[in-house]
């Protein structure tokens, strides 16, 4: 059976495949410490789920609207309010069956053959593939470390063509953690104007920020770069509502009617019982929230200093999301491995750690260790590390 060469052409997740590979060893017996999860390790608030039971008990588990339930789109609206100070109408917000559909679906409905969308790297790992399905070429910049991974203005000015349709900014970052700040947005923002790029803003992570960093969307800074700006973000992270798959997108109505209609030939609409939880994710009670940031933000500084002392490794810290993006390249070579792929697949092979290598993500001198996980066991994962590498350097 020959099939469709965009599907061919798919390179699969590194996160799922780590994930698959480490599931295979603990199903072995073997103690497995997964550092690749890109999930909250927290149930979803029960106050959520009371609600989604509720729906189901009171008969809401027909068919919705194709864009979402008009209850949910008002919280939506009241949480752009709240947060980042802007307004939308219903008919500027659609809701997907998680951020990933969303994200999915815009590109289905916004790239032609031959149009350019440019991606910063590192990137998460569905952007480019996603693009290349919808016919399009992904053109990558490198964000590099000694900016925290960020693009400059420069940067992204240099990158555009006359098929430039789009530009992706995800901050805080999957998988660095970084955050872009306003002075930075409002740079990249005055040449998306310019040329007419259209910016899609991935913000699924801007409940989970650490220190005194606040998150600002780019959608906030002006009337024009809301026009220009097609915001995409869910519960699945903030709310630990993974599972529950309810993502959105908000932007410009003609381009949120025509992501409607996609979706009625696809999906037809999310699941009823799940956007009666995000309902309730967005109407509060918040403390859940926070607590969940918290108990991340104490993973991060007990964990960063541990890995940090490791030999040869480097490690921007981030200021975001609930993952670790180190450069392992020397040490990998110390270690005897050519590449950083390597490196991984003898360190969960040999010590039992799954992480993720940073090729799958556009940066193959780094992995990604996620600590959306005990502390305990992250200290333990950071010793088994810190000792292969010794061993291995001897």
């Amino acid at each position: 059976m020959n099939l469709a060469k965009r599907v061919s052409a798919l390179t699969p997740s590194a996160t799922l495949a780590i994930t698959a590979k480490a599931k295979e060893l603990k199903a072995d017996g073997h103690d497995v410490i997964g550092l690749g999860a890109g999930e909250p390790d927290f149930n979803t608030p029960k106050h959520i789920i009371e609600a989604a039971v509720r729906s189901m008990n009171e008969g809401h588990t027909k068919y919705t609207p194709s864009s979402g339930l008009a209850a949910l789109k008002e919280s939506i609206i009241e949480k752009f309010k709240r947060d980042q100070q802007i307004e939308y109408s219903q008919s500027e917000i659609i809701v997907c069956t998680g951020a990933k559909h969303a994200l999915y679906t815009l590109f289905q409905v916004l790239l032609d053959e031959g149009d350019e969308v440019i991606i910063p790297t590192p990137y998460w790992v569905s952007y480019p593939e996603q693009v290349k399905l919808a016919g399009s070429h992904p053109v990558f910049v490198e964000g590099l470390e000694k900016n925290n991974f960020k693009i400059s203005s420069e940067q992204l000015e240099s990158a555009v063509t006359d098929k430039t349709k789009a530009v992706i900014i995800n901050s805080p970052s999957n998988p660095t953690g970084m955050m872009y700040t306003e002075e930075e947005l409002k740079a990249l923002g005055e040449i998306c104007l310019r040329h007419n790029i259209l910016i899609i803003s991935d913000e699924i992570y801007e409940k989970l920020i650490y220190g005194e960093k606040k998150h600002v969307s780019i959608a906030q800074l002006s009337p024009q770069l809301k026009e220009q700006t097609i915001i995409i973000n869910g519960v699945s992270k903030s709310h630990s509502m993974t599972g529950w798959r309810i993502g959105y997108a908000a932007g410009n109505q003609t381009v949120i009617k025509a992501m409607t209609n996609l979706a009625s030939h696809s999906t037809s609409n999310p699941t009823s019982i799940a956007q009666y939880g995000a309902i309730a994710a967005y109407n509060g009670p918040f403390e859940p929230v926070e607590e969940m940031r918290k108990a991340f933000e104490e993973r991060l500084d007990r964990v960063y200093q541990l890995l940090v002392d490791i030999p040869g490794l480097t490690c921007v810290k981030p200021e975001g999301a609930f993952y670790l993006f180190p450069n392992v390249k020397k040490v990998a070579v110390a270690c005897g491995f050519t590449e950083v792929d390597q490196f991984a697949e003898a360190l969960l092979e040999e010590e039992k750690v799954a992480i993720v290598p940073g090729s799958g993500f556009g940066a193959p001198d780094n992995i990604r260790l996620s600590y959306a996980t005990s502390l305990p066991l992250l200290e333990e994962a950071i010793q088994r590390i810190h000792r292969f590498v010794i061993d291995h350097s001897r």
